[in-house]
């Protein structure tokens, strides 16, 4: 059965593209050399996750959306990754690291729910 999904109709979708314009105005301020390396993967990782909610709403199954669901959550998880290394490296301060890290649990926390709604055993 065909199910009509709208993901602009998803909070977690709005907040995720919300984020992804505040990562890639602190990635526009990473070092130059950088460019290519971790602040590309950091851009493709936080787009990604508003991507693949869109993508999955499309899909006609719970089963479908959910895996695409899963994909996001794990990009979701990259991006907290690339967040620390770049903490580390101190090519942000810890200060934008808690914000970003605070609004990106946030999201996984709305994914994660989201996720577990769908694949909920329906009672008929």
């Amino acid at each position: 059965m065909q199910k009509t999904r709208n993901f602009r109709d998803y909070k977690v979708w709005n907040d995720a593209v919300d984020y992804a314009t505040l990562v890639y105005r602190v990635t526009t301020k990473m070092p130059w050399f950088e460019k290519k390396g971790l602040c590309d993967q950091l851009q493709r990782a936080v787009v990604s996750i508003s991507s693949n909610i869109a993508e999955g709403a499309g899909r006609p199954t719970d089963a479908d959306f959910a895996h695409f669901l899963d994909q996001s959550l794990g990009s979701a998880n990259e991006v907290e990754t690339q967040l620390l290394i770049s903490k580390n490296l101190q090519y942000i301060t810890e200060n934008q690291y808690e914000q970003l890290i605070n609004k990106l649990t946030e999201i996984q926390k709305q994914l994660s729910g989201l996720i577990n709604t769908i694949r909920q055993p329906r009672t008929p």
